[in-house]
């Protein structure tokens, strides 16, 4: 694995890509690692064709990291996971590490029923489900409906909302996070992100407050400080060119504050991205002592500005100063889209599960994995080529 420098960002010249789903249109890619085993769960929407309204069910690939790649074994459509007459949609799975139980979330949609259609009419038709597993994923309950129990009457403030897509994440003290977003209806309609908790292991789930800008798509992370004091970071879908950052502590139930974060690229009209927090190197906390955060941040996108091509991966040393992000790798040159992060810390290596093709990013949905020490020469100082 290799990279070089070209033009305004550096960029992979090897780096092995392996197809996960293919043939049928799949799209939503999301991904994670169980803790017991080092097991990968890759989920995704198998639809009829690319159109978010020809989502057909959530479809499961379990693999194992060898040397730079994954080994897939072979495919599990999940239709059991959705309501009668209703498609399944934007998958974000999340665990629970004292019970050992995986939650698989996902919302459901009529079938038929657009999200345009939702917002014109100012009328929310979306279902908050999920189906959870005691064996990571080799067997799964019935579908529970969470909209009435946990949305109740808000629900009627929302136009649509929808989760993730991407993954969920648990907190050090124990609290689960499942991103999201809502259209609030108001004057006009406006999406503000924001992510439904549980702080008992799964039993109750509660909404969190908004982040206060215009958010949509999100994913999550917790960083955590010198103090060992965790704190919720949320990077979401905008449309002004930017990505929309935003902080708060991991006890409170929302956001302090939040910020377009300017090194972070968005398309005119927005793509999702994945974030991941992962520990600092024991070595780099040795030099800098005075170091506020003892998480990095590693986060992907398309770089382009005008159209979804060129996945990067930006690093994030300091995430709780602001937007510190260092210039991106592109790890797949050409159409790209949709994309999700896991780190396996015992291996060092990250996995990448992306939308990605020749000519357009839904061709398939690919894995590829990388190095820590790969991402830190590509995103440093250094020009030229490295191996």
């Amino acid at each position: 694995m290799g990279s070089s420098l070209s033009g305004r960002y550096r960029t992979v010249t090897e780096c092995k890509r392996t197809t996960v789903f293919q043939q049928f249109t799949y799209r939503i890619p999301s991904l994670l690692r169980l803790p017991e085993g080092g097991d990968l769960l890759a989920f995704a929407e198998k639809r009829a064709t690319a159109s978010d309204t020809d989502a057909l069910w959530l479809v499961m690939r379990r693999g194992q990291v060898s040397h730079d790649s994954v080994q897939w074994s072979p495919m599990e459509e999940l239709q059991d996971a959705t309501l009668m007459g209703h498609r399944a949609m934007n998958p974000c799975p999340v665990y629970e590490k004292d019970s050992r139980t995986l939650f698989l979330f996902f919302i459901c949609v009529p079938k038929g029923v657009t999200e345009g259609e939702q917002l014109q009419k100012r009328k929310n038709a979306a279902k908050l489900c999920y189906i959870k597993s005691a064996d990571g994923g080799r067997s799964w309950s019935s579908v529970t409906d969470l909209t009435d129990s946990v949305i109740g009457e808000k629900v009627k403030a929302w136009a649509t909302f929808a989760i993730g897509p991407g993954h969920g994440i648990q907190t050090a003290s124990g609290k689960l996070i499942i991103p999201a977003y809502a259209y609030h209806i108001s004057s006009s309609v406006q999406p503000h992100a924001f992510y439904f908790y549980s702080t008992d292991k799964g039993n109750s789930w509660h909404i969190s407050n908004s982040v206060g800008m215009w958010s949509c798509e999100c994913v999550m992370a917790e960083v955590v400080d010198q103090e060992k004091k965790g704190h919720v970071y949320c990077n979401a879908r905008n449309k002004s060119g930017h990505r929309v950052e935003a902080l708060g502590h991991s006890h409170d139930t929302g956001f302090s504050k939040s910020a377009l974060a300017l090194k972070l690229v968005e398309q005119n009209h927005g793509c999702q991205g994945s974030v991941i927090g992962f520990p600092a190197p024991k070595s780099y906390l040795e030099k800098h002592s005075n170091a506020d955060s003892l998480t990095w941040l590693l986060f992907s996108h398309p770089t382009a500005e005008g159209s979804r091509r060129n996945l990067g991966v930006y690093l994030n040393k300091k995430p709780l100063q602001g937007s510190n992000w260092k210039k991106p790798w592109i790890i797949n040159r050409g159409p790209s889209g949709y994309s999700d992060l896991v780190y396996c810390e015992d291996k060092e290596l990250f996995v990448c599960l992306m939308e990605c093709g020749e000519k357009s990013e839904v061709e398939q949905i690919a894995s590829m994995c990388f190095s820590l020490n790969d991402v830190l020469e590509a995103t440093g100082k250094r020009t030229g080529t490295f191996k």
